[in-house]
């Protein structure tokens, strides 16, 4: 089945929530997570979307996260999952809404056409407490994360214009054996099989953050604190 741009999504960073709150899942906070959906052509450059920004520019953002995408699908596990909760698309601050593709159906290095752009899969998200505190679920991050739902980045190598409804035509594929969610079950739930970290590593198409966290846990044995990442301040 084709893979389809169901929806295209943007939006500015937002300061959200009470300055002052009691409860830290009600705390002010700034994130560039929501987004609105865009109808018609939209020009996506070699960072972004236009239109589209980050708060945060050292976890978000840049040329190896120029795009996040993830598969309509999961909303309706989510649905199903957390029903008194309602997790929408955009919802996990996604660019682009896909169809007919999963964790296990993409791998790092993939390069599509989707109208005038060329975009390559980079690497996974690894999602963070924004999430968490956008739905008040303090444990979502771990839930994605552990789940395999964690959608996924891409570069761009061409810019040009981009349109909800068009079809991501694949035209390489260099790493079939680095799908996205044989790269997060490496990085999340086998982490002690260092041989695999260490080949993953060698991928010399993964974004070089992953590369650095995969050579620093193979060479040092240093893995990054999960709780700042997945809870942070929502505790």
């Amino acid at each position: 089945m084709d893979v389809l741009l169901e929806k295209v999504f943007v939006g500015q960073p937002k300061t959200v929530g009470e300055k002052n709150a009691v409860l830290p899942m009600d705390r002010e906070w700034r994130s560039g997570i929501f987004k609105e959906p865009v109808s018609g052509p939209i020009w996506l450059g070699e960072t972004n979307l236009a239109g589209d920004k980050q708060a945060d520019l050292k976890h978000h953002g840049g040329r190896e996260k120029a795009v996040f995408a993830y598969p309509s699908e999961h909303y309706l596990y989510w649905k199903k999952e957390l029903p008194d909760t309602e997790i929408f698309p955009s919802g996990m601050g996604e660019n682009f809404l896909l169809k007919n593709q999963l964790e296990a159906s993409v791998a790092i290095g993939d390069i599509y056409e989707i109208g005038d752009a060329v975009i390559q899969v980079s690497q996974p998200r690894q999602p963070c407490w924004k999430p968490a505190r956008r739905f008040k679920i303090k444990n979502l991050a771990l839930f994605l994360q552990n789940t395999g739902r964690t959608g996924w980045y891409y570069r761009v190598l061409k810019e040009g214009d981009v349109e909800a409804g068009q079809v991501l035509t694949l035209v390489e594929r260099s790493y079939p054996q680095w799908t996205i969610e044989k790269c997060n079950t490496i990085m999340h739930m086998d982490k002690d099989n260092l041989e695999e970290a260490r080949k993953l590593s060698q991928c010399d198409l993964l974004s070089s953050n992953w590369t650095a966290t995969l050579r620093k846990r193979v060479e040092k044995g240093e893995n990054p604190d999960l709780r700042k990442r997945v809870i942070g301040p929502n505790e």
